[in-house]
């Protein structure tokens, strides 16, 4: 009789579970996916590749923290400072990955302290497949390994590529990292590098902190032959991904080329302006350590660095277009609007934000802040206009 009682208890509680629309299709329902509560605004850094690329070690690195903590980067808010590619040695007998000991000598985890000791965090690369884009071991196989490794490091940063990955889904590959750095209880920032290639903006909120909507940049106006990802190409292809960033989780258009002579210093203002306006992460690429003047004055802007970093978290829109005529409008907290106007053309030209593009009544009087010339206008009613350079642009705040 007991027998028959329990069997009766055991089959009416399977009946339970799988009649039940909960379990459909045999698996239990999942808990939403959390945020794990870091880069509430765009990470802001500095990345070895776009300079260095495989050309690094233990001292350019050093020289690199060296240079943000003393030039006034780290003050105007960047903080990490990220190895990319090429520092992998091979894998030891238990499989955990080392250091190239020729380039690092000293170990990760004393460079990661040095930069620590500066007041900086610590940022570090790996990539989803089997190899990096520089052949160097990969993450497959080894995420939690990895992940536990770079955590004993005291890595801050992770930037994952998508090299070498084959068939492999692009959605569970990243979730499964990001679970690895979740468990290892260290707050590790997770930037997905896939080059748009899986539209991790469709999916990736929670899973990465940031993910890149774009192939990689190259130091140029725009794409010419053999090289397809100019500033202004890149600046088209995430403009109409403003509505899925916000505060944990940015579209990343890649690092900044600042300061490493592809473009002018107009051009690159207009970059570190429309990366500002799209609330991008600001990863700095150039040679902080022999940075010049001008360089450092752009990488600097506390006023324009305010609009990426804005608390409301919001994407800037391309509000108007007009040829080579642009009006960008990023709300702010508090009510105000980022504004910048943008002359793609070869000859400097009037362009005017009208209010009725940045939604204020066309009535109100309005105060206009340059952020460039870091200078109050007069008061603005109905529209503001100015004089734009080519290739240049004119930024400013306005609000009541």
């Amino acid at each position: 009789m007991r027998w028959l009682v329990m069997s009766g208890f055991m089959l009416l509680s399977w009946f339970a579970c799988v009649g039940s629309p909960a379990y459909a299709g045999g698996q239990p329902p999942q808990p939403p996916r959390q945020p794990n509560g870091l880069a509430l605004t765009p990470p802001m850094g500095w990345n070895s590749w776009n300079h260095f690329g495989c050309n690094i070690d233990e001292r350019t690195i050093r020289a690199a923290a060296d240079a943000m903590a003393s030039s006034g980067m780290k003050d105007a808010g960047y903080q990490y400072v990220v190895i990319d590619d090429c520092w992998h040695g091979p894998r030891d007998a238990e499989g955990n990955i080392t250091a190239d000991a020729g380039r690092f000598p000293s170990g990760i985890k004393a460079l990661a302290d040095y930069i620590h000791s500066k007041g900086l965090k610590f940022g570090i690369y790996s990539d989803a497949g089997s190899k990096t884009c520089a052949g160097r071991p990969g993450s497959r196989g080894h995420e939690y390994q990895d992940a536990r490794t770079y955590a004993s490091w005291g890595v801050d940063y992770l930037k994952y590529d998508w090299c070498n990955t084959g068939t492999q889904d692009g959605e569970s590959s990243y979730t499964l990292m990001s679970d690895a750095l979740r468990a290892t209880g260290r707050p590790i920032v997770f930037s997905q590098c896939d080059w748009g290639s899986n539209k991790d903006w469709l999916w990736a909120q929670n899973v990465g902190d940031l993910w890149r909507t774009t192939g990689d940049i190259y130091d140029g106006w725009e794409s010419r032959a053999g090289r397809q990802n100019g500033m202004t190409n890149i600046v088209d292809m995430q403009a109409e991904l403003a509505h899925y960033a916000g505060p944990g989780h940015w579209n990343d258009p890649d690092m900044l080329e600042i300061g490493n002579g592809g473009m002018s210093n107009e051009e690159y203002k207009s970059q570190f302006s429309l990366w500002a306006e799209m609330a991008a992460p600001l990863m700095a690429g150039n040679d902080l350590a022999h940075m010049s003047a001008e360089t450092r004055v752009i990488l600097t802007n506390r006023e324009v660095i305010a609009v990426d970093q804005d608390a409301l978290g919001v994407q800037g829109q391309r509000v108007f277009k007009d040829g080579d005529h642009e009006v960008w409008s990023k709300p702010l907290k508090g009510g105000g609007r980022a504004v910048v106007l943008f002359n793609r053309g070869a000859q400097a030209s009037r362009i005017a934000a009208d209010w009725d593009m940045l939604g204020y009544p066309r009535g109100v009087a309005m105060r206009v802040r340059d952020l460039w010339q870091h200078k109050d206008l007069p008061r603005a009613s109905g529209s503001f206009a100015a004089e734009v350079p080519s290739h240049g642009v004119v930024m400013v705040r306005i609000d009541n």
